[in-house]
């Protein structure tokens, strides 16, 4: 069976029963169709607050955060900390042997500095499966934290700090690594178009104009590139969903549509 990657974040990490009702039904993907699940997230509310109490204020571009060096200490003890241990002791409670990540581990990913300004934030590179493939046979759920660690390559200056990665970029390389399919979760039920409708797929020239036109706009837009990204590099569709009916997911591999199909621009 192939693996399944699933990407949360935002508001469902504020949401425990929301929380518990998905986590139950990957617990039921593993059990009834012994489907290997990886969970992958980010977690900016909890940043957000996090930064607040310590006196810092958040910034972002073109949807993606701003971070300064001085900031990663605290967004790291968040993401890889606070919210991905969260989510482990909240998975034993439905039953999962979840296991708490982040890219570094089980050097899964190397990260490059991203060139556009936006600080200790990084662009990370698939690199070795064998921790994931282990962890998956054994059954248990890797949990990934969306903090990498920059790489040795060019034996750049920056090798062996920690970088905040966006999770939409996170989830794409984790899938890589597996040759997984892969969800994207988020509060909305797809992508809408300018008349305000779910769409049912996407291609990424219909993106392009509803990015133009303001439609799609702020984090749904660095989620929307992730996905072509990811769909581009897979060479299938993928699938922007919400987390509030996560029963939908059981129907997902069966062929079932749910949320919008992202479609890459081979099969447009």
């Amino acid at each position: 069976m192939k693996p399944l990657v699933i990407k949360i974040g935002g508001a469902i990490l504020e949401k425990a029963d929301a929380l518990t009702q998905l986590l139950t039904v990957i617990a039921q993907l593993q059990q009834q169709q012994s489907t290997p699940v990886v969970l992958v997230h980010g977690g900016g509310c909890v940043v957000d607050d996090m930064l607040k109490q310590a006196g810092f204020s958040s910034e972002k571009k073109n949807g993606l955060r701003m971070t300064p060096a001085e900031q990663m200490p605290i967004i790291s003890g968040a993401l890889a900390g606070s919210v991905n241990k969260q989510i482990v002791a909240t998975a034993s409670q439905v039953g999962l042997n979840a296991v708490g990540l982040s890219l570094a581990d089980g050097n899964m990913a190397s990260c490059s500095l991203n060139p556009d300004g936006l600080g200790a934030v990084g662009i990370p590179k698939a690199q070795h499966s064998k921790l994931l493939d282990s962890l998956l046979k054994a059954e248990f759920l890797p949990v990934v934290s969306s903090i990498g660690m920059i790489g040795t390559v060019n034996n750049e200056a920056h090798a062996g700090e920690l970088v905040n990665v966006n999770a939409d970029d996170a989830a794409v390389v984790i899938c890589q690594l597996l040759n997984a399919e892969l969800l994207l979760l988020t509060d909305v039920n797809g992508v809408m178009d300018d008349t305000g409708s779910y769409l049912a797929d996407l291609t990424e020239n219909q993106a392009s104009k509803l990015i133009e036109a303001g439609v799609i706009s702020g984090g749904m837009t660095a989620k929307i590139n992730a996905a072509f990204y990811a769909a581009n590099q897979l060479r299938r569709s993928i699938a922007v969903a919400s987390w509030q009916a996560p029963e939908q997911i059981l129907t997902l591999l069966s062929g079932a549509a749910i949320g919008t199909r992202i479609i890459p621009s081979n099969a447009a």
